[in-house]
């Protein structure tokens, strides 16, 4: 039963570490078993710099979430993040053999894994690839080509590449804490299915996660994935700002932007001061919030200029009336909602993650900061129910197969040798493509 499988998240943060262990309930909500939580010190803008403090971040979440949920765990599904991220768009096609038949879904198969043998640069292997548009013996804007009649099949793939060094690192120390890796999934879909609704999705909306080292942007359009792009600033760089434009140590710069920051330097007053302690023997140290929110409101507004062009670039500007959902540590900051309004010129809300979550007695883990780690746990049984939709198409190939042949006694053989032959056909056709590839 899929309400007793057990999916676990690792969220390998720039600022902490996160495991998260979820199960289905009887009303197909989330329900957070046990969560674990680091201090990140072994990454920078998302990629790993250090495997051994990683490592012990790593087995540090474990031991908590492994603790709070009383499961022994095993099996993980990974976020993948960082600025050497890439996606572009592909064009695929294959002629099948079998003319006047179905389209079917080996054959959109066959279609999508043509594209994991496509030329990628030097450093660089393939994560994701995603269907934009089908295309049947020229006929465009097809959805769904499965059960059509059609001798050609094309369509655009959106292909997210990432650098083979970052993703072996990953891969090293998830197997140093003991782990096996299920999955390994690009940071920015996993929060979308955490925080978006289908509705959003159909309308076009754009993600912006907004992290301790980048901001993940992922827009949406007709339930399709469109344009993905990881901007190499996050909360940290905030957080670097204000303990150099206000001389102080980086723990009182992170404690002035979470508890007295704000995106818009309009709405603090002149004369607010917040005291902090001074250095040693020093008497405490008189910080302005008008000051203060300036320094914020120069880098946000760099960082939403970053987002408005990547936007402009993916062709969507103007097409996504769901607007802009930002979540992610970063969303938390005070006034950012209306400041990404003001800038862009589009509606946007937060995006916290409990439209997929049921009751949990874990404190905060609605928060939009666990978005990632909650879209890697939902990404684990999407997937599931993914493989399940597949067999029973299966099944019913097969019964509709079989009940064929009942009718025709005679045609089941000639089917047999039909398909064989099909087959060989295929294959030799496939060797064919390849030996043009070169």
């Amino acid at each position: 039963m899929q309400q007793e499988k057990i999916i676990v998240g690792l969220d390998i943060g720039t600022t902490k570490i996160c495991v998260l262990v979820g199960r289905k309930n009887e009303y197909n909500k989330l329900e957070i078993l046990g969560m674990g939580k680091a201090v990140s010190e072994g990454v920078i803008r998302g990629v790993v710099s250090n495997i051994d403090k990683t490592v012990f971040a790593i087995n540090k979440a474990l031991k908590e979430a492994e603790l709070q949920s009383g499961i022994d765990i095993k099996v993980v599904n990974v976020g993948i993040a960082g600025q050497h991220i890439r996606s572009t768009i592909h064009h695929g096609s294959i002629t099948r053999n079998n003319v006047g038949g179905e389209i079917t879904l080996d054959d959109v198969n066959r279609l999508t894994n043509d594209m994991y043998r496509i030329v990628t640069p030097p450093g660089s292997d393939i994560i994701h690839v995603m269907p934009q548009d089908y295309m049947v013996d020229y006929e465009e804007g097809i959805k769904d080509p499965v059960g059509m009649s059609g001798v050609k099949l094309e369509a655009d793939f959106h292909v997210i590449t990432a650098q083979t060094n970052a993703i072996s690192n990953i891969n090293k120390c998830v197997r140093r804490a003991g782990l096996e890796i299920d999955n390994l999934i690009l940071e920015p879909l996993a929060s979308s299915m955490a925080v978006l609704s289908e509705e959003e999705k159909e309308a076009g909306v754009c993600l912006v996660d907004i992290g301790g080292g980048t901001t993940d942007v992922a827009i949406f359009h007709d339930n399709i994935i469109r344009h993905t792009a990881v901007i190499p600033f996050g909360g940290n760089i905030v957080t670097s700002d204000i303990k150099q434009g206000c001389m102080v140590m980086h723990n009182h710069a992170e404690m002035l932007k979470t508890q007295f920051g704000r995106a818009i330097a309009e709405e603090a007053r002149e004369d607010e001061l917040v005291a902090i302690p001074g250095l040693h023997n020093r008497p405490p140290k008189e910080i302005s919030m008008k000051n203060l929110a300036f320094i914020i409101e120069a880098r946000m507004e760099e960082i939403i200029e970053l987002i408005h062009a990547e936007i402009i670039t993916s062709g969507f500007e103007g097409k996504l009336a769901g607007g802009i959902v930002i979540t992610g540590g970063g969303s938390q900051l005070t006034s950012t909602r209306q400041l990404v309004e003001y800038m862009t010129g589009m509606d946007a809300r937060i995006g916290y993650p409990n439209e997929h979550l049921g009751r949990s007695e874990i404190e905060g883990i609605k928060s939009p900061m666990y978005a990632t780690g909650i879209g890697l746990v939902l990404s684990g049984f999407w997937a599931l129910d993914h493989r399940e939709n597949r067999y029973q198409i299966y099944q019913n190939h097969q019964t509709n197969d079989t009940e064929r042949d009942r009718r025709d006694p005679n045609k089941g053989s000639g089917d047999f040798f039909r398909k064989i032959i099909d087959k060989t056909k295929g294959l030799l056709i496939d060797d064919l493509d390849e030996n043009q590839d070169y």
